[in-house]
C-alpha cells in the first residue's frame, strides 16, 4: 500500500465511505489491537454489520480481500505497540481502589493512539486556516465547551478575531450572515451531537465558509461538512465525554500558531498584559 498505514488509509478516505462502512472504520481505529486477528465473520458480528459492508470497505481502501485488509491491520498493530501501550493492557483488571492509577492509564493509553490516529498534516492545516482567515469563531456546547473556551480564548490573544458561540444559548444566525469564505468555523462536537451544531455548521458550509470539524470518531453526523476532520476520543471510564484528547489536540494548534508568528505575537500579547496590569487583575 502506497499510504503510511491504515489508519492513513481509513482517514483520507473517510469521505467516500458509506455510514456502515463509517460504522466498521471507527471500530477497527478504536480497537485495532482486537481486531488484528478476527476473521471477516467474526468481525462483522463484533461490530454489528455484514460481511459485505467490510468487503465493500477494504475494496473502497484499495485492498484486493479481506486477507490483504487484515495483513495491514497486523502489521500497523505490530509496528504500534509500545512499552506504554502494553502498561496500559495491564491495567485493565485493576480494582475500583486503583481507580486514580487506572483513569490516568486509560488517557495515556488513548493519546498514544491519538497520535497514529490525527495527521499532524491536517493539524497543520487548521492552523494555515486560522493564520488566513478575516475572522474565526468556535461553536461547542455541554461537553465540548471546555475545549471551545480553550481554544477561542488562547486563538484571539494570539490573533485577535476570534469569537465562541455556544450553539444553545446563542443566536448564531446574527453571527453567520456577516461570514463568507474568507472566514473559518470550528466545530467541537461529541456525542449525542446537539441539533443547533448540525443547522448552524449546514448553514456556514452553505455559505462557503471554511470548517474544521473536532469531534469523536468519523460516524459523526458533521464529518461531511469539515474540510479538515480532526477525530478526537471522547471516551472515559464513567459515562462522560472526556474532552483530554481534544485538547491536547487543540494545544498543538495553540502552540504551532504562537510558535510561527512569534513576532506579531509578542506585540499583541504585550499589549493583553500590560492591559492586565494596569488593572491589577492579578494578585501578584
Amino acid at each position: 500500500m502506497p499510504r503510511e498505514s491504515i489508519i492513513d488509509n481509513i482517514r483520507d478516505s473517510i469521505k467516500t465511505l458509506t455510514n456502515s462502512e463509517r460504522k466498521v472504520a471507527d471500530f477497527i481505529v478504536k480497537n485495532t489491537s482486537e481486531v488484528t486477528f478476527d476473521t471477516i465473520n467474526v468481525l462483522a458480528q463484533k461490530v454489528g454489520t455484514s460481511t459485505t459492508t467490510i468487503m465493500r470497505l477494504a475494496a473502497k481502501l484499495g485492498y484486493s480481500g479481506y486477507s490483504d485488509f487484515q495483513h495491514d491491520i497486523q502489521k500497523f498493530v505490530k509496528d504500534r505497540d509500545a512499552p506504554q501501550a502494553r502498561l496500559i493492557s495491564n491495567l485493565q483488571n485493576i480494582e475500583e481502589d486503583e481507580l486514580w492509577i487506572q483513569t490516568v492509564g486509560y488517557h495515556i493509553n488513548r493519546l498514544n493512539q491519538l497520535v497514529e490516529q490525527v495527521d499532524k498534516d491536517n493539524l497543520d492545516k487548521v492552523v494555515k486556516f486560522i493564520e488566513d482567515s478575516r475572522k474565526i469563531c468556535c461553536t461547542c456546547v455541554r461537553s465540548g465547551l471546555p475545549v471551545g473556551q480553550y481554544f477561542s480564548q488562547n486563538v484571539n490573544r494570539i490573533k485577535g478575531d476570534c469569537s465562541l458561540i455556544v450553539a444553545d444559548v446563542s443566536d448564531w444566525v446574527d453571527e453567520i450572515i456577516s461570514m463568507d469564505s474568507r472566514d473559518l468555523l470550528v466545530v467541537v462536537s461529541f456525542p449525542r451531537y446537539a441539533k443547533r451544531i448540525d443547522d448552524f455548521v449546514r448553514s456556514a458550509k452553505k455559505r462557503g465558509i471554511k470548517i474544521v470539524v473536532i469531534t469523536d470518531k468519523y460516524s459523526s453526523p458533521l464529518v461531511d461538512y469539515g474540510d479538515v476532520v480532526i477525530p478526537c476520543d471522547s471516551g472515559s471510564l464513567a459515562f462522560h465525554n472526556s474532552p483530554i484528547a481534544a485538547t491536547v489536540t487543540v494545544d498543538y494548534i495553540i502552540n504551532a500558531l504562537a510558535i510561527g508568528d512569534s513576532h506579531e505575537d509578542d506585540g499583541r500579547l504585550g499589549e493583553v498584559d500590560d492591559i492586565l496590569k494596569s488593572i491589577d487583575y492579578h494578585t501578584k
